[in-house]
This record gives C-alpha cells, structure tokens and sequence, in this order.
C-alpha cells in the first residue's frame, strides 16, 4: 500500500478541500434532449453538473421523471440522449446579488427561444 501521510500532502489535501469548498458553484441552465424525437426538457439549477449527474443516475435507474426521456434511455440508453449545459452563471462582484432571479429570468429566456410553455 503506498499511502502518504506526510503532513504536506495531509495540508494539500485540505487546502484542495477548501478551495473545492469556496468555490463558486456551477450555477446555470441545462437541456436534456431526446436524440431521436427531438424532446427536450429545461432546467436551472444552482448546480447543473449535479443536476446532470442526476439525471443521469435516475434514468439508469428507470426513475426519471420525464417519461418520454426515460423512454428514450430505455430505448438507446445514454446515446440515445444529449446533455448539455446551454449557460453557466458568471459569479458577480456584488454580494448581494440575485443569482436566483438571474436563474429564472435565463431559463424563461432558453424556454422562449426553444418555443416552450411557461
């Protein structure tokens, strides 16, 4: 076994943990669409790479809430879909500023410009 407990690596190790911890999180909005029938379901979420990994997790399971994208992944399993992230949040000098309502208002954006309802 070739662990190393050197104090270093033990302060590399939470320096990395920390800055992980700090950081500003992946926040944007996501598609996931079927390949085949042009399906496509939105989202925003504070996120997206969980929301993604989720997603995916959920359709493997055969859990997923959008029956017509389980469909898909039951059909042609991960080839038969697409995940992307269409836009990431850029973090903002203000602190106080609204990455909720910057969430919601790109989301409606996306759905508008993909023609779907509200």
């Amino acid at each position: 076994m070739d662990v190393d407990n050197t104090p270093m690596s033990r302060a590399a190790r939470r320096a990395a943990a920390r800055q992980a911890r700090d950081a500003f999180p992946p926040m944007g909005i996501y598609a996931i669409r079927d390949s085949e029938s042009g399906h496509l379901l939105l989202g925003a979420s504070r996120n997206v790479d969980a929301s993604l990994n989720r997603a995916r997790f959920e359709l493997l399971m055969g859990k997923y809430a959008d029956r017509v994208l389980q469909a898909a992944w039951n059909r042609g399993g991960v080839d038969g879909l697409r995940f992307d992230v269409l836009e990431r949040l850029k973090e903002r000098e203000t602190v106080d500023f609204d990455y909720e309502g910057e969430l919601k208002a790109l989301e409606q954006f996306y759905r508008e410009l993909h023609g779907l309802a509200t």
